[in-house]
This record gives C-alpha cells, sequence and structure tokens, in this order.
C-alpha cells in the first residue's frame, strides 16, 4: 500500500509554498499524482440602503481581491513543480461554500491522502475549512505544523492509542508512513480509563497486528498522574523527538472549537509534530 494520489491544500499564499514543498516530497517518496487544489469563496457582498442590492463596486473589488489570491497560488504551485517525472495538476474552484463546496469534495473523496497546514495565529484562520474536510471527506489528513518550513524524513512515528474506531482508522490510513518509519510507538494514556482495556493488555492487539505488517513497533503505556491525556502525548512527542504523531480526530460538533475538544484540540494547538487525522 500507498499514497498514489495525494491532495494538497493551498489555501493561502503565505502557506502554498510550505503545503507545496511538502507534497513534492510525499508525492516523490511514494510515486504520487500530486492535486493542488485552492478555493476561492465568495465573500458576503455589501448591499446598498435602502433597496438592499448589492453594491457593483464593492463585489468588483471582492472579486479582484479573490482572484488575484488564486492566481498568486497557482502560480507558486507551479513553479515549485515544474521538474521532470512530477506528475501534478492544479484546480481552483469558485463558490460560497469554499473547501466545503460538492466539486470540492468530491476531488477530495478521490484521494489517498489530504495535506493541509496548520493555522497560523498570524494569518486569517482556515481550520474551519479543515474541518469540513475530516468530517466529509472520508480521508486521512496530514496536518503541518506551520512552524516547520522543510520536509524532514518520517522516522520515528507515535500512535496515540484508545482503542477507539476513530484511532484504529487513523493507524491503518497511516499504513505506509508506519512500514517506511524506522520505528513506531503505541502510546496508550491511563489505558485502566478506556472502556474494555486494562493496564496489561491495553495497544497489544494493535502492536501485535503492526508487527504482522513487518513494522518495528514498540508498546507502551503511561498513567497521567493528575495531568492531562494530552500533556503526555506531548512530552513524549519531545522526549523521542517524534517526526509523526497519529491520531484520531473526535467529536461530533460542525463547531471547530468543539469537534477537537479535549487532547485533539490541545494537540493541534500546539503542534510540535507532523500529524495525521483520521475520523
Amino acid at each position: 500500500m500507498a499514497y498514489k494520489t495525494i491532495l494538497a491544500v493551498l489555501d493561502t499564499p503565505q502557506n502554498a509554498r510550505q503545503i507545496t514543498d511538502f507534497g513534492i516530497a510525499l508525492a516523490e517518496q511514494f510515486s504520487a499524482h500530486l492535486i493542488g487544489v485552492h478555493a476561492e469563496t465568495l465573500a458576503a457582498v455589501p448591499l446598498i440602503a435602502p433597496m438592499e442590492i448589492p453594491d457593483p463596486a464593492a463585489v468588483q473589488v471582492l472579486q479582484d481581491v479573490a482572484q488575484k489570491e488564486t492566481v498568486e497560488v497557482e502560480r507558486i504551485f507551479k513553479e515549485q513543480t515544474a521538474r521532470e517525472g512530477l506528475s501534478t495538476e492544479c484546480r481552483s474552484f469558485v463558490s460560497s461554500a469554499g473547501y466545503g463546496s460538492a466539486s470540492v469534495m468530491e476531488t477530495a473523496r478521490a484521494v489517498d491522502l489530504i495535506l493541509a497546514s496548520q493555522s497560523d495565529p498570524a494569518h486569517a484562520d482556515h481550520r474551519a475549512d479543515l474541518e469540513t474536510f475530516l468530517f466529509d471527506s472520508g480521508r486521512p489528513m496530514l496536518l503541518i505544523p506551520y512552524t516547520m518550513k522543510t520536509p524532514q524524513p518520517i522516522k520515528r512515528v507515535l500512535i496515540a492509542w484508545n482503542a477507539s474506531r476513530e484511532a484504529a482508522r487513523a493507524t491503518f490510513d497511516s499504513m505506509p508512513f508506519l512500514k517506511a518509519a524506522d520505528s513506531v510507538e503505541v502510546f496508550c494514556v491511563d489505558p485502566a480509563d478506556r472502556s474494555g482495556q486494562t493496564q496489561e493488555v491495553a495497544g497489544a492487539e494493535i502492536a501485535a497486528t503492526l508487527a504482522r505488517h513487518g513494522i518495528n513497533v514498540t508498546l507502551t503505556t503511561r498513567e497521567t498522574a493528575g495531568t492531562s491525556a494530552a500533556v503526555a502525548i506531548e512530552n513524549r512527542l519531545a522526549e523521542n523527538r517524534v517526526d509523526l504523531l497519529v491520531m484520531g480526530g473526535y467529536g461530533h460538533s460542525r463547531w471547530w472549537e468543539m469537534l477537537f475538544g479535549g487532547v485533539t484540540r490541545n494537540l493541534l494547538d500546539s503542534m510540535t509534530a507532523l500529524t495525521l487525522l483520521s475520523r
């Protein structure tokens, strides 16, 4: 198994170069086809009182700004991917739904992996778009910390395992990375608090399954002793200098603030490693 079609979310000119660089690195590693996608969102249009009709001047300004961004994003992607032997294409969409539009989702559901950037607090927040992808695409998403500018080999992987459906989905969605890694650790936090798990056997079955795939896997359990699971995972990432965190995306709310409640949200707000999410 390998990722053969990768979608790079080019949501802003600020992160288009970073996302394209990582997309190229993965496309070369897996001999994959790379699709750059930018969705131009039609903004709300100011109205002229008292008749409440659209202001033509405002409409034109909004369209010009959005089109300028699209042109810049496409330029960055095409310039960086203009190399021999790399299979790429760039797609742009225009709609009021942005990345949640039917056209974008149709593209997203037909890929092996979605690549996106963590929201940079210095720029506009695009995390709601990532929420849409995670909920509706049915595909795994690899998030890149906005501070990580240069692709690095993924040698050490940490799986945040709690025996949930989401964790299982993320683990098997990450199989190409796991097989290519030097080491993979299944990390269980407070297993006694999880239904159906005990301290002695937590994570043992998934570790055994991964070992049958020829993966160099170890199993670790950790009691938080009053601290949060997110802190325990963050500490483990730092201790082992982990390159990739694999975990499930949890929650049922349509709003990001509630969707990534608890462990997932805390980890994504303070990302120190590449993070693969599945739901």
